[in-house]
């Protein structure tokens, strides 16, 4: 985020122990004792519920029983095998959305297995032990002379390629940014991923060698599509979304930002007290950033934080556990607020303008609500200037609601060219779900790979 010089914006407003403390671990790990207790209570469901709502189809019952049995690293195994980063989404996926929604106890007590907290303390153990043994828990297929090219070393691309590598391939890895991680490094609070764990879990995913990183690498400005098409054997896009939406009239005022830049200028900021925050802080949006955001401005030290929607709370993306979290810390939200415009004074925003609209009462009122600081979390867009137009020799890349549209095996409409994550249409921005397109895509690029050349390993 680029620095905020305006009234009522500035950092320092806590002790040094309030920062270590506001920005510490959001969920601390189990306990090995912890652990057992908790996993005592699966009762390891035949055809579990749990599994069918997981993205990547982790067979839960068999890694908690695992644990049960004091096997914490063949659990991660079991884990690893189907989510290469399941120590993130361990950390950051909704798990109350998905599989401990799904859990028998949620619905006979109202209190699921803490599945999420199992998964993380058996990752946690195979990451530590790989670390300390400088080994990797999964081994390269002999080598297949295949390479592929892999864009974007968020959850998808960095998924594609540790598949791929498994399976004895090539891998090039590009990404624009200085550091590999997507998502996971630069837009997810900085207290659900403390002590530098974004960057460790891709350190243990490169691990398994075979993967050559390039960063600051940017498809469009150093490299073009039709490029890695002539280089490599395949390619694949996890582009993730590059841009943001901006509210009417946003432009200009040095105390409007985008949510997601002051959610990276506070992850990537060495001394969080130097991150400038304003005293009266809207956030305007719904989803998981508005609230990341709305959260992290609080415990910045900012007196009163608001996130204002345009819809009401079973419309949020943001899940209701997040929710709540928000309120805890102190944060209002407002539901049924649609911006209209900004007050300014010298240049920057004083309040911004909304109109309060209950549905179906036809009653509105315009409400000022005062900032000095606004936070837009409208949503992101996936920028497709980068792929150099969508015809290109060969076929045509077709997209599909402004994003880049794949069969269920994530090939898109361009030989050779497979896609996963936030960039293709109809998927539900999660990491889970990312980390899914990408193993899945890195299936289908193998089997192609094989069909093409009998001489493979392992080709029919």
């Amino acid at each position: 985020m680029a620095s905020i010089t305006t009234d009522g914006v500035a950092g320092g407003r806590l002790a040094a122990d309030d920062y270590a403390r506001n920005f510490a671990d959001l969920s601390p790990p189990l306990t090995r004792h912890e652990a057992f207790v908790e996993s005592e209570r699966c009762y390891f469901c035949y055809d579990a519920p749990c599994v069918r709502s997981c993205p990547t189809g982790i067979d839960i019952p068999l890694f908690i029983r695992q644990i049960a049995k004091d096997n914490a690293l063949g659990a991660a195994d079991t884990i690893l095998s189907a989510n290469i980063m399941g120590g993130m989404c361990a950390r950051v996926c909704p798990t109350e959305q998905l599989c401990e929604e799904a859990c028998v106890r949620e619905h006979a007590e109202g209190k699921p297995v803490r599945i999420g907290s199992l998964q993380r303390h058996a990752t946690d153990a195979m990451m530590a032990a790989s670390a300390e043994a400088g080994t990797h828990p999964f081994t390269r297929a002999p080598s297949s002379g295949r390479s592929v090219a892999v864009v974007g070393a968020g959850p998808s691309g960095l998924a594609a390629a540790h598949r791929l590598a498994m399976l004895g391939h090539a891998v090039t890895l590009y990404d624009g940014r200085p550091k590999p991680g997507g998502l996971n490094e630069y837009g997810i609070a900085a207290y659900k991923t403390p002590a530098g764990f974004a960057q460790a879990e891709v350190d243990f995913i490169l691990g398994i060698g075979g993967i050559d990183l390039r960063p600051g690498f940017r498809l469009g400005r150093d490299i073009d599509l039709a490029t890695l098409r002539d280089r490599h054997d395949a390619v694949f896009l996890g582009l993730g979304l590059a841009g943001v939406n901006a509210l009417d009239g946003m432009g200009g005022r040095r105390n409007v930002v985008d949510a997601l830049g002051f959610i990276e200028g506070l992850r990537q900021a060495p001394d969080k007290a130097a991150v400038p925050v304003g005293r009266r802080v809207v956030v305007i949006g719904g989803g998981m950033t508005a609230v990341d955001a709305a959260v992290q401005a609080r415990r910045l030290g900012a007196e009163q934080v608001t996130i204002a929607y345009r819809r009401g709370a079973a419309d949020m993306k943001a899940s209701r556990w997040e929710q709540d979290l928000a309120k805890t810390d102190g944060v209002v939200i407002r539901h049924w607020m649609t911006p209209t415009g900004f007050d300014d004074r010298d240049g920057a925003v004083s309040a911004v303008r909304f109109v309060h609209r209950l549905p179906g009462s036809g009653a509105a009122e315009e409400v000022a609500m005062p900032a000095d600081l606004v936070l837009c979390a409208i949503g992101q867009t996936f920028v497709g200037d980068a792929l150099g137009g969508v015809a290109l020799g060969g076929g045509t890349l077709a997209l599909d609601g402004g994003r880049i549209r794949v069969d269920g095996d994530r090939r898109t409409t361009l030989p050779g060219v497979w896609a996963g994550g936030d960039c293709v249409a109809g998927g539900p921005d999660l990491t889970v779900s990312a980390v899914e397109d990408g193993k899945r895509a890195a299936l289908a690029i193998d089997a192609h790979l094989r069909a093409q050349d009998t001489a493979l390993p392992g080709a029919a």
